[in-house]
């Protein structure tokens, strides 16, 4: 742990061990390096700052290099010089900001700080904004590590991920806390390291049906209740679970078991731990010296400051290290809507407008289009994902049509309307029907995520299964049918890990998810419902080909709001020699009232399987009867030549596909 220089004895005579003077090492960093990083267009900043592995006269040692433009002295101290500043004072690198220093001897593994004399006068210790490893909390010291000394094996991965377009692509996320999925209680409780977890996570996601794991930030942070969204290494993955080489061994186990690897990034806001980027050399360097620009209220953070080259220079490259050297398959951009409005979550007299006196953040926006253009440019295939929760036109589209550029974005108002939708008793849910079918009036204006998140399982939100009305049987219905609904309406796949358990409690982020519910019949029956609906959605292309088609879309009916039942068809792309494209048909009947004789329009007259019924025994329905196929008629109803009549199941909801 660091020592505090404040209370550290007098420091011994300044002692040199290297080869030659400072002067004379050469610089690893060039001219055309210092320029671009003072044009803020350095993608590979990771590279020559931070601390990297080099020899020099045949000496091994360290090299260090920070960008603190205001600081009256900057130097390097760690173990290796017992963490006397005087030792290794860093050289100026003209008047780009930069302190350059090589220290002989020092390796990996070797603790380190910047002690820096800030513009005030004030002695700082800080760690390395551009560490690959970070000590675990308490200690806060930089750890000096090789960039990368693992071996992929996901050549045939990357390589197909180049040539991906995922919008017409099955797209199945399981959003993941890997401290608490799952834990070792023979040890203390201990959670799973990187190397644990991987073939663990791979055969889960495997069996389910999930495509993608999306991670709750890995990035180093010193409070694990923060989850992970208050970072303060944002080149590193937490040492909590191994080394930078075994989150890599953790990326690379599910890319060759065919697993995408997404991982939350939080570029909005930073902590104002004093070891951090905070005030970094004495001024306000990352963040805006204005509380009414640089203090977020909310999670008394700070913000910040896009205005700057060097600090979107240090996101950007931040962003591009994980997609490049992690090989990590896209990012989800957490709270994007705070950074879109200087006004957000903020009263009268507590923000300044910008240059126009509008309430947009400007710089904010042309920071995510340069992120998400250079993410396009140099990582093709990587996916962009914004959550962002309000009604800002062109999240998705791209920065050089005037929109941010994003691949998808979070369908948040979906989310909303659609579990309060669920949470209501069903004889109230005639007069709320529009909470399931406003979304598709905007369903088109963005490409959609509909997210089942962490966030609705905190915060005394209780599970999904708690928030279901009814009794247990009726909850667990109401769950199986809200996630059937959810794999079938246009836009791609986020649950939450433990959805799959229907546990009963909301998640907890100090203890493993319940695994013991699988010892239940209910519970085990419900993870086979899901590895259930992921099997249905990979095999029907109509389900994901054309989600930001409008025409992969259409309802059958949608009005029929005194029996709360909804009728949708899924289209598919055309095949050579068919009459009509490829579709299902999924219904949702959202009562315990059965529907013996219910009639629907059908695009064609022929006959239509059954393809999932969520009230079957096996998932722990009430295995009322119903045909596994039926014949259409020649009888126009909802608009359609053709009808069939079926029956409905309780709380259930069918998936039809035409046969022939």
């Amino acid at each position: 742990m660091t020592p505090d220089p404040k209370k550290r004895s007098a420091p011994p005579a300044a002692a040199r061990s290297a080869t030659r003077p400072d002067d004379e090492v050469p610089s690893l960093l060039g001219p055309l390096d210092l320029w671009l990083i003072g044009e803020g267009r350095h993608h590979r900043l990771w590279r020559v700052l931070g601390s990297h592995l080099r020899r020099v006269d045949g000496v091994d040692g360290t090299n260090f290099a920070v960008w603190a433009p205001n600081a009256q002295r900057v130097s390097v101290v760690g173990d290796f010089c017992d963490w006397d500043g005087s030792r290794h004072p860093m050289r100026s690198l003209g008047g780009t900001g930069v302190r350059e220093l090589w220290v002989p001897g020092v390796r990996p593994g070797d603790l380190y700080k910047y002690e820096l004399v800030g513009a005030d006068g004030a002695l700082r210790l800080k760690a390395d904004p551009l560490a690959f490893k970070h000590e675990q909390w308490p200690g806060t010291a930089s750890i000096v590590q090789r960039l990368d000394h693992h071996v992929w094996g996901d050549e045939a991965w990357m390589t197909a991920r180049a040539r991906r377009d995922a919008t017409r692509e099955p797209v199945v996320m399981y959003e993941v806390h890997i401290p608490s999925w799952r834990r070792v209680p023979e040890e203390h409780d201990r959670p799973l390291s990187y190397r644990e977890i991987a073939p663990r996570l791979a055969e889960h996601c495997t069996r389910l049906g999930f495509t993608h794991v999306e991670l709750l930030p890995v990035m180093e942070h010193p409070f694990g209740g923060s989850w992970g969204y208050q970072v303060t290494g944002f080149f590193a993955p937490t040492s909590r679970h191994g080394t930078p080489d075994d989150f890599r061994f953790l990326v690379d186990t599910l890319h060759q078991a065919g697993i995408g690897v997404i991982l939350d990034w939080v570029p909005a806001h930073f902590p104002g731990d004093e070891h951090g980027l905070a005030r970094f050399d004495g001024t306000a360097l990352y963040e805006h010296a204005d509380p009414r620009e640089g203090h977020h209220p909310d999670w008394d953070t700070l913000i910040f400051n896009y205005g700057r080259t060097e600090v979107r220079n240090f996101l950007v490259a931040s962003a591009l290290y994980w997609l490049t050297e992690c090989h990590v398959d896209g990012l989800r951009v957490d709270a994007v809507a705070s950074m879109l409005y200087r006004d957000y979550s903020r009263k009268e007299g507590q923000w300044l407008p910008n240059k126009y006196g509008g309430r947009e953040n400007l710089e904010a926006i042309d920071f995510l289009r340069q992120l998400n253009a250079a993410v396009r440019d140099e990582c093709p295939g990587a996916l962009m994902i914004a959550e962002e929760s309000t009604a800002w036109g062109g999240v998705s589209a791209s920065p050089e049509s005037g929109g941010l550029g994003f691949a998808f974005k979070w369908n948040m108002g979906w989310m909303h309307d659609t579990l309060a939708y669920f949470g209501r008793d069903p004889v109230h849910r005639p007069w709320h029907h529009d909470q399931l079918t406003f979304a598709m009036l905007y369903e088109f204006s963005e490409r959609f995520i509909n997210p089942l998140s962490h966030d609705e399982v905190v915060h005394g939100k209780g599970s999904l299964l708690s928030r279901m009305p009814g009794d247990e049987w009726q909850r667990l219905a109401n769950l199986r049918t809200l996630l059937a609904y959810m794999y079938t309406r246009p836009g791609k796949v986020l649950l939450f890990m433990g959805t799959e358990l229907a546990p009963w409690g909301e998640w907890d982020h100090d203890h493993s998810l319940p695994w013991s519910l699988l010892d239940d019949p209910p519970h085990r029956d419900f993870e086979r419902f899901v590895a259930e609906l992921g099997r249905l959605y990979h095999a029907q292309p109509a389900l994901w080909r054309r989600d930001p088609d409008p025409g992969g879309f259409q309802w059958i009916d949608c009005s029929d709001r005194h029996n709360s039942v909804l009728a949708f068809a899924r289209w598919d792309e055309p095949r050579a020699g068919a009459s009509t494209p490829d579709h299902l048909v999924t219904l949702l009947n959202l009562t315990p009232v059965p529907r013996p004789t219910y009639r629907i329009g059908v695009p064609r007259g022929c006959s239509y399987a059954v393809l999932l019924n969520t009230d079957e025994g096996r998932w722990g329905g009430s295995e009322l009867a119903v045909p596994d196929r039926v014949a259409a008629e020649a009888r126009p109803w909802h608009g359609q030549q053709h009808s069939i009549e079926l029956v409905l199941p309780p709380l259930a909801a069918l998936v039809l596909r035409p046969e022939g």
